[in-house]
């Protein structure tokens, strides 16, 4: 029997969205017209994985190129997992349904190093043998970027090419190198990792081997003795306005952690947080300009539909125009209902203008990270913020009308002593004070996490507390930050012992992954998936001491794992501040002052850029053009009715996705919507019924409250052009007053069968019953008799695969025919998920 495809399952799980492939603004090429088909992989769930910025910008760029199909793959959910195990059916990517076993290429974008797992899941699923010396050239070739791989050596083992650094431009290098390798014949595999090793920020872990000293201590050898040692300068793209932007990104189905159109505004951070290892990789700073960032805006918002932009980078406060900016914005897009958000904001560039300009549209996120309790921790850690403005800033918000304050912070971190945790509960309980000033609402969400220390920064070399310590400190917080509205979130410590033994181990771990893995080990990021008790029998069974790699303060003289890779801080630098650090001694941000000698600038291509500073009046701020008419503040409006079909692949969206596809697809057509008013406006759109997954429709409706102007017939063009795969307008026309609720009457259906039947003699004591009463349960979880005798108009075998029925509204009840086929025919479950049931009509 030929092996079921990922697309055959979709029946079978939860989220079959997820697995789709369809949605807004994929790109879709002739395979046998490219060249090199490239599969950009992320080890997490399809909602994670959407949601990472890198992955867009890399799929835009490579698909640029004419000879280049890129494509996606996540992680598949553990119930898909399941039944491709047990069917056979390979990993597969989401554009084409092709096999990522037949890829040229596949890359991983490896963002946190509890993910591992789910990489070697990935391969395992595709038939891809793990360690790269396993590989011939019958297989992809695969990379590693990210910033995790700024230690590439836990994972060197498993990859042909590790990409360190800015990927925009070293992938496509990468991927040219390819085209000109495979046009050469493309036989010999060394060949292709000699040509890739000489582009900046690539590291060929194949071409060096790990040697050990007496201590424990790795370094790199060249693998044939005529190499010299490695060093790898990291990638770096030194002028983001020059570099490629997602203009016209891809539209998740479901909801991804980030459901909302992101702005990178700048890349780079020179506070100097010693803790922050992304703050330390990604220097230097470097801004786009706002005339940029608004064009952006305006065509990728025309692209997505989306209600709401986030102003990306490490910290958007430090972005250099952001008032001008978000003048700009609002002036653009106020009209259009899109709100700003800015999730990476420090308490010192929070001010009230800055806040009025955020609350027009609505209030969006609003979270600070003072990181430490005490002004003495935040002078160690670099944290340049003081407690005045943390208490300033919440204060500013709660009397703006902000009702959620969320705070971060760290416990663990080197040379904190009891008095800097219980500066926590204290700073906490401070700012909760606050919210009685003018919002008995507010709400504070304190949310504590064991520090990890981390490559490349100043704190690499500190141990890492011991799991009983950090849960002591942990559980004395949830203790004592107990006020009425405020919340205590923490990470698991068991969770950062592993990413601390991840991020700062060597080649030794690759034995433990594997081992981890084949006992189970999946998305360990997870806490409902997570395994601690696996992980530490894994590591006992490897033999490797965990404490060597975490709990070890180490010698600013030792060797270190990563030490090959330049373009980083200077390690003089970073010792430096190591020092500073135990002596409380703060470090300016050389944005304002003299340069602080990391060593990562050359003062000619790569150097601090800040945008432009061109005058307001000078960038192109006039408005976008779709806005929400006037007449709708004077209560002018109709409503329309939209009937739409849902089939295909559509049946696999949930009520809550079809809404939101619905509401993009308005916007992205430029129908004007009506909004609500208050303190979150909502566009008047409303669906007539919840019609459930796997089931089709011929017949939907939705209701619309829109201009007088608009006209209906524009309305079912101007959708049926921008929405996915399986929806389609049939008709719409103007309704009297507003329609929301279920319509009454009965709906008709069509059932057939893939597998299992349907037995006429089940049917007939269906039909001979009196009363055929079942336990239902409602949303809330109560069960509830009803009688589908009442409910069934009609139920009518056509043959032993397909069945006619009419299923009537009584009592506010109106059971979907699995329920009838579940109870009459006491077919599987399967049975029902695999059968193609289309709502054709109503009465």
């Amino acid at each position: 029997m030929k092996p079921k495809t990922m697309r055959d399952l979709l029946p079978f799980v939860e989220m079959p969205s997820r697995y789709l492939g369809s949605e807004v603004n994929i790109i879709k090429k002739d395979a046998g017209k490219v060249k090199l088909n490239f599969a950009l992989a992320f080890p997490d769930l399809y909602e994670i994985g959407t949601s990472h910025f890198g992955i867009q910008i890399l799929y835009t760029l490579l698909n640029r190129h004419r000879d280049i199909w890129a494509q996606r793959v996540f992680a598949p959910a553990m119930d898909m997992e399941r039944r491709m195990r047990d069917s056979g059916a390979p990993l597969s990517a989401l554009e084409s349904g092709a096999p990522l076993k037949e890829f040229d290429i596949l890359g991983f974008s490896l963002l946190y190093e509890l993910n591992y797992t789910n990489m070697l899941g990935m391969l395992d699923l595709a038939g891809i043998p793990f360690y790269s010396a396993q590989r011939d050239g019958s297989f992809p070739m695969l990379i590693a970027g990210g910033p995790c791989m700024c230690d590439p050596e836990p994972v060197a083992d498993f990859f042909d090419a590790v990409l360190i650094g800015d990927g925009e431009k070293a992938a496509l290098e990468m991927a040219d190198a390819w085209l000109l390798w495979k046009a050469g014949a493309g036989a010999d595999k060394n060949r292709l990792l000699d040509m890739w090793s000489k582009i900046d920020g690539v590291y060929i872990p194949s071409f060096y081997t790990p040697v050990y000293d007496q201590n424990g201590f790795q370094t790199l050898l060249p693998a044939d003795g005529s190499r010299k040692p490695p060093r790898v300068s990291r990638a770096v793209v030194p002028d983001l306005d020059a570099a490629p932007f997602p203009l016209s990104p891809i539209v998740p189905f479901g909801r991804p952690v980030h459901d909302r159109l992101r702005l990178e505004v700048m890349r780079g951070c020179c506070r100097g947080c010693r803790f922050c290892q992304a703050g330390m990789i990604y220097r230097p700073v470097r801004e786009r300009s706002v005339g940029r960032l608004l064009d952006f805006s305006a065509k990728s918002l025309d692209a997505t539909g989306y209600d709401e932009l986030s102003l990306l980078s490490l910290s958007t406060g430090d972005f250099s125009r952001l008032t001008p900016l978000m003048e700009g914005l609002m002036r653009r897009h106020e009209k259009e209902r899109v709100a700003v958000s800015l999730p990476s904001l420090r308490a010192d560039a929070l001010t009230p203008g800055l806040m009025e300009l955020i609350k027009r549209v609505r209030k969006t996120g609003f979270t600070i990270a003072p990181e430490a309790g005490t002004q003495r921790m935040r002078d160690v850690i670099n944290k340049n913020i003081s407690e005045d403005e943390i208490v300033s800033t919440v204060r500013h918000a709660f009397s703006l009308g902000w009702q959620v304050i969320k705070l971060y912070f760290m416990v663990g971190l080197p040379g904190e002593t009891d008095a800097d945790v219980k500066g926590i509960a204290d700073l906490a309980r401070s700012l909760w004070r606050l919210k009685e000033v003018k919002s008995r609402g507010g709400r504070i969400h304190v949310s504590v996490a064991a520090f990890v220390p981390k490559p490349h920064t100043p704190f690499q070399w500190a141990s890492q507390a011991g799991l009983e310590e950090s849960r002591e400190k942990i559980e004395w917080l949830k203790r004592h930050i107990r006020m009425p509205g405020t919340r205590v979130k923490w990470q698991n410590p068991q969770l950062s012992l592993l990413e601390g033994l991840w991020a700062r181990g060597d080649r030794r771990l690759s034995k433990l992954l594997e081992t981890a893995f084949e006992k189970g080990c999946r998305f360990d990021g997870w806490s409902d998936h997570f395994q601690f008790d696996l992980w530490m029998e894994a590591i006992s069974e490897t033999g490797i001491d965990a404490d060597f790699f975490t709990q070890r303060q180490r010698d600013t003289g030792e060797p270190l794992p990563w030490d090959f890779i330049g373009g980083m801080p200077d390690k003089a630098f970073l010792k430096a501040e190591w020092a500073r650090s135990l002596a409380g001694e703060k470090t300016p941000d050389c944005r304002g002052g003299e340069c602080g000698g990391c060593g990562v600038c050359d003062f000619d291509a790569v150097k601090i850029r800040e945008a432009s500073q061109k005058t307001l009046s000078e960038d192109p701020l006039k408005p976008h053009g779709k806005t929400e008419p006037s007449g709708f503040r004077d209560g002018i409006f109709q409503t329309l009715a939209a009937v739409y079909s849902k089939t295909g692949k559509a049946k696999y969206f949930g009520h809550l996705e079809m809404a939101h596809i619905f509401l993009r697809a308005l916007r992205r057509s430029g129908i004007p919507v009506r909004h609500s008013q208050g303190f979150h406006p909502k566009p008047k759109v409303s669906f007539e019924d919840s019609l459930p997954i796997h089931i089709e429709s011929l017949d939907e409706r939705f209701y619309i409250e829109t201009s007088l102007k608009t006209r209906p017939e524009d309305v079912a063009a101007g959708l049926n052009e921008t929405l996915p795969e399986g929806l389609e307008i049939l008709d719409c026309f103007p309704v009297p007053g507003k329609k929301s609720a279920p319509a009454p009457g009965a709906h008709h259906y069509r059932v057939r069968l893939k597998t299992g039947e349907f037995r006429q003699r089940d049917l007939d004591a269906f039909l001979k019953a009196d009363e055929w009463m079942v336990l239902k349960k409602n949303k809330k979880g109560k069960e509830k008799k009803i009688d589908l005798k009442k409910m069934a108009r009609r139920v009518e075998m056509v043959s032993k695969k397909e069945l006619k029925m009419t299923v009537a509204l009584e009592g506010g009840q109106r059971p979907r025919p699995p329920v009838f086929l579940k109870e009459i025919f006491s077919l599987d479950d399967d049975d029902i998920l695999a059968a193609t049931i289309v709502k054709t009509g109503r009465e």
